[in-house]
């Protein structure tokens, strides 16, 4: 496993960590043993970052990572997220009273004094340009309720604005192969300030997996059977915001480009790990066998120039006139 810096934490973070949404909810049907099973196998293989948030499965997940630390000794570090409890979900709800109280939350859930990273999950545009939001922040790390926070973010340009306040260490972003626009506006910013880069959905909601198909059925309570077209939260957190059947051919035309040996899924986790601003990539895993296939991405050998000349030559074909303008 190769470890990277996050930010300016002082972490060096496993390059391939662990998304815990998966786990908790909203992904189809999903069962505790099994996951537990996962996350055991994550950290057997060297995972020492998970990432997670408050409303998947409603703290179920926070719950499985508490379980998974009172269940090992190894060090690890746990991020989650609060906001997306307000309902409705408004800039005006992001109040001391209410930040607070999802940090308590979670702290408890977690079981845990402190919580290591916590990320504003998605907020409205406009709580990036509150600067009280992110005073009330900089109050629970010196309560000593949070060792660090940063932002989850749906759009490179929200990214640009949080990373002006002092206090974000993180970005989490929406960054793969069908997604390329933050490596060009937002990695050179994050790089000159020392921010670190956790890339979640790295493989497109499972299109980048390979195993998805025409003939593939989702869950009612999966969201990549009901958000297609942003019914539920942001359209860009489902197949990256671009349409199935898109999503599919640029997939059959990734497929030659694959090496021998490599599976879909390690080749999109490797393109990410191409940029050295990235910190992490967050595959999801419901089961140890995918754990297994995500965390050997981190030692494969590096993409030569040609092979990432010819994965922008797809996505410039696919997927950029459909999402590249958007987020």
């Amino acid at each position: 496993m190769e470890y990277r810096e996050l930010g300016r934490t002082g972490w060096r973070v496993s390059s391939v960590s662990f998304g815990a949404w998966a786990i908790g909810g909203t992904w189809g049907q999903t069962n505790d043993d099994e996951s537990m099973a996962a996350l055991h196998r994550a950290l057997d293989l060297g995972v020492n970052f998970f990432d997670t948030a408050d409303v998947y499965g409603d703290g179920r997940s926070e719950r499985l990572l508490a379980r998974l630390r009172a269940e090992r000794s190894e060090p690890f570090y746990i991020a989650t997220k609060a906001g997306r409890r307000l309902h409705p979900h408004v800039a005006e709800g992001y109040t001391r009273e209410n930040l607070t109280a999802f940090v308590e939350r979670s702290l408890a859930t977690l079981r845990t004094e402190a919580i290591d990273l916590l990320q504003l999950h998605c907020p409205p545009t406009p709580v990036y340009y509150m600067p009280e939001v992110f005073a009330v922040l900089d109050d629970l790390v010196h309560a000593g309720k949070l060792r660090h926070y940063g932002v989850s973010v749906e759009k490179v340009e929200e990214a640009l604005k949080a990373i002006e306040y002092p206090g974000v260490q993180s970005v989490q972003i929406v960054y793969n192969i069908f997604r390329q626009r933050p490596a060009e506006l937002l990695f050179p910013q994050a790089l000159k300030r020392r921010v670190g880069i956790i890339t979640r959905l790295p493989l497109s909601s499972g299109l980048l997996s390979g195993k998805l198909s025409r003939g593939t059925r989702f869950a009612a309570d999966d969201h990549r059977n009901s958000n297609r077209e942003g019914a539920w939260f942001d359209r860009g957190e489902t197949f990256s915001g671009l349409d199935y059947e898109v999503g599919l051919q640029a997939v059959d035309a990734l497929r030659p480009l694959v090496p021998p040996g490599q599976t879909l899924a390690q080749f999109a986790l490797r393109w990410i790990l191409m940029s050295p601003t990235v910190s992490c990539a967050i595959p999801g895993g419901r089961r140890p066998s995918q754990v297994d296939e995500n965390m050997r991405a981190a030692d494969l050998p590096p993409m030569s120039a040609q092979l990432l000349e010819q994965v922008g030559a797809i996505y410039d074909q696919f997927a950029k006139p459909h999402v590249h303008h958007r987020w």
